[in-house]
């Protein structure tokens, strides 16, 4: 076992290691180009070894590790690292998938010109990541917090010159920030009732109790609502599958969007019950709309983009029932099974020159490999028994009708709406397979080909550890998972079969419903209502974007108008009364001074003539002033 300094220097270095090879490869320009992707595989496969490492080294033990970062006078201002099985368990999941993403993109960019770009952004992602997973007190969570939300505005908008992801990624940026605002006021509320924000301290120093407390629990969630795409701040997500496919596999199906759920799991004992309740209310609600934009959607990565954002809702569910453990074994079975689908999506793409859907089809000949990870990742994502998606649903599902059987009443809705939408994924899930990889081609003057092995392999990888034999050997049941091992249960739900069966009844007939659904559905109020997302947009355009450009025009026309004509008035009235002064100046106050020193001349000059030096002179100014005397006398 190693000391608390030595430990303390490996995790810096497994930080640093991605912010300093990062910034290297931006600095070296296009000359890296070539040999960049692997450099930068080849660290994070260090990185990998050394979270495994750690992993054996430490194991569950808990541990803080401080180091003094601002010293000042009655307080000092730490950077701490928090080593616990949830960051164990982050560290090794963050690694495993960013190899297989930069791994993939070697082939996936290599005809793209900006190369260390791209891997660049990607390293400083993972760095920010990871500051996340380790930060040991909330502000330290909150930087590198900022940090993942800028570097994935570099990724999403990687491909600038396109109109679309520009706009994409200044969408992605804002909206999060609107969600970050709301977590930095918790953290501030939180300092004020706790005097500290350091994660080992908070759970004695905290209260978790009264409406200040539920509203710093809220403030704390507001940062997962941004980070996960929850209701109201979802429509962020899709719109940011203008970036690369390795980078919508990465980022928005297993590693940022999943930032929200782990935050949650950090401050669980923070929130209130409350808190918790509106909490699985807006999962509720994120899980269901999400799940029912997806049903139409054309765009194969659109269809998983609102699929991630249905599974980020069900973990809040998670959460917010009190289920963590559960919530967190799907934050991990998704990871595997959703960046798997986005990287078999990206193959799809690749080989079928095509992100509609409906010019694909009879690809499952042509691209065999990519359709048998396609197919094991998607049972996974519908909850298909045998699958690890069928055994982290179950556990959200169990503990959450536990949960229902204590609060009672409509309590019972939460878990019910849950399968329900257990049935909405396995029919848009069957619905893009059919329209993809089953039938006749829809697009014969172009002919798909299979991936290069560096795309498949990472695919088949991420199938292998989306089957449920991976967690357990009895892969109809989670409860001896090595998983749940390392976090046990908190509830304990009853009646696991029935629920079982019920859920699997229920894909069963999303499933048979997807296969069912034509490849272009009659146009209705209902399909439209799918394929624009709720018309959230369009909602909030009129609602805040429209304002907020009529106030800007206003205020720029108010300034044109008002302020600026203002201005120059003023500016003329200085140089008229300028023009004034300077006469004034010229003709009174100057003639003023003149005229008293033309008239001290005048005087010094008759006294002057006085004193002439002649006697006759003096004689008669004698006689003049006697003869005035005597005339003021007389």
């Amino acid at each position: 076992m190693f000391d608390e300094n030595t430990i303390r220097n490996l995790l810096w270095l497994l930080l640093l290691l991605p912010f300093l090879s990062g910034s290297l490869w931006l600095l070296a320009g296009r000359r890296i180009n070539d040999w960049v992707g692997a450099l930068g595989a080849g660290l994070t496969l260090a990185g990998l070894a050394l979270s495994v490492f750690l992993v054996n080294q430490i194991g569950t033990e808990i541990r803080t590790l401080r180091t003094d970062w601002l010293l000042m006078p009655g307080r000092v201002v730490p950077i701490s690292f928090r080593l616990d099985a949830l960051t164990l368990l982050m560290l090794v999941v963050v690694h495993f998938i960013a190899l297989l993403v930069q791994i993939y993109s070697i082939s996936y960019l290599h005809d793209e010109r900006d190369r260390y770009r791209y891997f660049g952004f990607l390293s400083l992602f993972i760095g920010s990541m990871l500051g996340i997973v380790l930060a040991g007190n909330l502000i330290v969570l909150y930087a590198f917090w900022e940090l993942v939300g800028l570097s994935s505005y570099l990724l999403i908008g990687f491909w600038f010159r396109k109109p679309q992801a520009a706009a994409a990624a200044k969408k992605a940026f804002i909206m999060n920030r609107v969600g970050d605002a709301g977590f930095l006021l918790g953290i501030f509320l939180v300092l004020f009732q706790a005097g500290t924000t350091e994660l080992a301290a908070l759970p004695n120093a905290f209260v978790a109790d009264g409406w200040l407390a539920t509203l710093t629990g809220f403030c704390l969630f507001c940062g997962c609502i941004g980070k996960s795409a929850q209701f109201p701040l979802t429509t962020w997500l899709p719109d940011a599958m203008e970036g690369p496919t390795p980078v919508s596999a990465l980022i928005h199906a297993a590693t940022m969007v999943a930032a929200g759920i782990f935050l949650l799991a950090r401050i669980h004992f923070l929130l209130t019950p409350d808190a918790l309740l509106i909490i699985t209310v807006v999962g509720t609600i994120t899980m269901l709309m999400a799940a029912y934009s997806a049903l139409y959607q054309t765009d194969i990565k659109k269809v998983l983009a609102y699929s991630t954002v249905s599974q980020l809702g069900l973990m809040v569910i998670g959460m917010g029932t009190g289920s963590g453990s559960s919530a967190l074994f799907h934050l991990t079975t998704h990871a595997f099974f959703k960046a798997g689908l986005f990287l078999a999506a990206g193959s799809v793409i690749h080989g079928a020159d095509t992100q509609d859907m409906r010019n694909m089809g009879g690809l499952r000949k042509a691209m065999p490999i990519t359709f048998i990870g396609w197919a094991v990742c998607a049972a996974a994502l519908s909850g298909f028994p045998l699958f690890a998606g069928f055994l982290s649903k179950e556990a959200i599902l169990t503990d959450a009708f536990g949960w229902a059987g204590q609060q009672g009443g409509f309590a019972y809705l939460i878990p019910i709406l849950a399968v329900f939408s257990s049935g909405l994924t396995a029919c848009y899930m069957m619905r893009q397979g059919k329209l993809v990889f089953f039938g006749e081609s829809r697009n014969p003057e172009h002919h798909a080909h299979e991936s290069s092995p560096m795309l498949t392999v990472p695919v088949l990888i991420l199938a292998v550890l989306s089957t449920g034999f991976v967690f357990t050997a009895n892969p109809f049941s989670a409860e001896h998972s090595w998983f749940f091992q390392l976090f046990p249960l908190q509830n304990e739900g009853e009646g696991h079969l029935w629920i079982a069966v019920l859920s699997i009844s229920v894909v069963a007939i999303g499933l048979w419903l997807g296969w069912r659904m034509p490849v272009s559905p009659q146009s209705t109020s209902l399909s439209r209502l799918s394929e624009h997302n709720w018309y959230l947009d369009g909602f909030y355009n009129r609602l805040i974007v429209r304002p907020f450009v009529r106030l800007a025009r206003f205020s720029f026309a108010f300034d044109q108008r008002i302020v600026d004509r203002l201005v120059d008035f003023i500016g003329v009235g200085n140089v008229v009364l300028a023009h004034v002064i300077s006469w004034i100046d010229r003709a009174i106050v100057d003639g003023l001074v003149n005229g008293a020193s033309w008239l001290a001349h005048r005087l010094g000059n008759l006294t002057r003539s006085v004193q002439n030096g002649r006697v006759q002179s003096y004689i008669a100014s004698a006689v003049v002033g006697l003869l005035v005397i005597l005339w003021f006398l007389i």
